[in-house]
């Protein structure tokens, strides 16, 4: 499961011989692939009741997909993983504690936290597949001039932060002069003039003021139903309406209940959202 960022997370490995027996190496190095592409190589710790277990405390520092790398020596062994790094603000439709409401688990009961605010991220994902982004995020999106309007493919468009030139011979372009479109990502110049041909960086606010009572609804419709699926055949036939109505999504298979997709219909957009 993803850490967030400015955690620890515990990286082991354990160096076994070849006939598969933890063993004491004579050399361990670990290295980690941060997703800027640089690499950090820590010395790691071999404690001394624990044969062949090597471990590091990492503080993440960068978001995003870390590779992790262990190699030892004498015995040879090697072992690769890699560990995942949420955003400071990952897109999130509701909350934690909301989640915990519409599954009846108790706000004192922790056990199962990081493995629920995954789901929580996934349904967030999915609902936007189908209506659109819906939290707020920061969208940067590189567009061609040369017209008296451009489009902003993430919408619905909240607010537009800046707008430089990619060349450097183009004109600025004041954000206070667009005129923006939030429903369809059209943005004109409300001087008249037109966007001059070249390539210009757009950023800018994505999502949702409020989130509407359909999509939230069924977000924790998708949500209650990913939950169940976990149990196989012993989640009961409580549960048994998960999976009977209508059959599955085209594309979905059955991870996406007939009734949420009802709930989403007045806010669909024409295509997916990616």
């Amino acid at each position: 499961m993803p850490f967030d960022l400015g955690d620890t997370a515990r990286l082991t490995a354990t160096c076994k011989d070849a006939g598969g027996t933890a063993a004491n190496a004579v050399g361990a190095t670990l290295t980690i692939g941060l997703p800027d592409g640089t690499t950090a190589t820590p010395a790691v710790t071999n404690p001394p009741a624990t044969t062949g277990q090597y471990s590091y405390d990492y503080v993440t520092t960068q978001a995003g997909r870390h590779s992790v790398r262990w190699v030892f020596t004498g015995p040879a062994c090697a072992y690769t993983d890699v560990l995942d790094v949420r955003d400071t603000a990952p897109p999130l439709l509701f909350s934690l504690a909301a989640a915990k409401a519409k599954l009846d688990i108790p706000a004192t009961s922790t056990g199962d936290d990081e493995e629920l605010r995954e789901f929580i991220e996934a349904t967030t994902q999915c609902v936007e597949y189908f209506v659109g982004p819906v939290a707020r995020r920061t969208v940067q999106q590189v567009v061609r001039g040369g017209g008296y309007s451009v489009v902003l493919h993430t919408h619905p468009v909240l607010s537009v932060t800046s707008v430089v030139g990619i060349q450097s011979w183009q004109l600025p372009i004041e954000v206070g002069a667009l005129d923006i479109d939030p429903d369809t990502g059209i943005v004109r110049r409300s001087d008249v003039l037109p966007f001059w041909p070249g390539e210009y960086r757009f950023t800018y606010t994505a999502g949702r003021s409020a989130v509407p009572a359909n999509v939230s609804l069924a977000a924790k419709l998708i949500l209650q139903h990913l939950w169940r699926t976990q149990y196989g055949a012993a989640r009961g036939p409580s549960s048994s309406d998960d999976f009977l109505p209508g059959g599955p999504v085209p594309g979905f298979g059955y991870a996406i209940p007939n009734r949420a997709l009802q709930l989403l219909q007045g806010d669909r957009q024409l295509e997916g959202f990616a």
